[in-house]
């Protein structure tokens, strides 16, 4: 009975190691990959911010991060998924940036938005003549970069709960704080518009522009409590979901801009 349990034990042992071994080399085969994918991706973005996106090449990406063409493709089976994969790390390095700026402090509301705001251009700086190519896709709804589209529905719900981060603590009313966000997502893409044409100095006209009109809403914004005004605020917003231009998902008060999927 003893020598069984004995060898009982020495099976589990040798199962235990075994299995310890296969989750070691899993995680390593993990870690590869996921460093692999960050050099296609980090190449890429390079390549296009020298060359540009249109006219750079799948082989030429998979050549400068020193991968076979076919693992290339097997992480991004197109330039556009590399872009995407972009729009993710944009969203996600700027959500990380506010976070860490507003943890702890007490701005007011323009302090807020200023930061929520300049953040983005301040990641978005050596991007300009990328971010030139991709708001040609605006326009093309169906394209799987457009900002309007459904492909980037997630980014834009992404981005405007980070604009809606500035807003928490405010008095605001419910209509008003459910559709605010969305209005300043919007805004930032007309500011990101300009910012991409704008030759001063570090682009501190745009900065400036940014700044004036932060402080224009801030001062706005405490006119929107007034009762008579509700009526007003609640046709806009009816007139916005009509048009497709605005809708409030079911477990968030964010919803996406731009036109939504109808429903088959």
């Amino acid at each position: 009975m003893v020598n069984m349990f004995k060898i009982w034990l020495d099976k589990s042992a040798a199962f235990l190691y075994y299995l310890n071994m296969f989750k070691q080399k899993k995680a390593k085969t993990r870690a590869r990959s996921e460093e692999t994918r960050r050099q296609i991706l980090t190449m890429a973005l390079d390549t296009f911010r020298r060359r540009g996106m249109e006219v750079a090449t799948m082989r030429e990406i998979a050549k400068s991060a020193g991968v076979a063409l076919g693992a290339a493709y097997y992480y991004f089976p197109s330039k556009e998924a590399i872009v995407l994969a972009y729009y993710d790390s944009v969203q996600a390095e700027h959500l990380a940036r506010v976070k860490m700026q507003l943890a702890g402090a007490s701005y007011d509301l323009p302090e807020r938005l200023r930061i929520v705001f300049h953040t983005k251009l301040d990641i978005l700086n050596g991007d300009r003549r990328l971010l030139g190519t991709l708001f040609r896709y605006t326009g093309q709804p169906e394209h799987p970069l457009s900002v309007l589209g459904s492909g980037t529905r997630k980014n834009r719900e992404e981005s405007m709960a980070v604009f809606a981060l500035a807003l928490e603590g405010e008095d605001l009313p419910e209509d008003v704080r459910t559709v605010l966000p969305a209005a300043l997502w919007a805004m930032h893409l007309g500011i990101l518009l300009y910012f991409i044409y704008d030759d001063s100095l570090n682009q501190e006209r745009t900065r400036r522009l940014c700044d004036g009109l932060l402080q224009l809403l801030a001062r706005a914004l405490p006119l929107l409590n007034f009762p008579m005004l509700k009526p007003v605020r609640s046709s806009l917003l009816a007139l916005l979901r009509e048009a497709g231009l605005f809708a409030e998902p079911a477990n968030s008060v964010l919803g996406p801009v731009g036109p939504q999927e109808v429903q088959s």
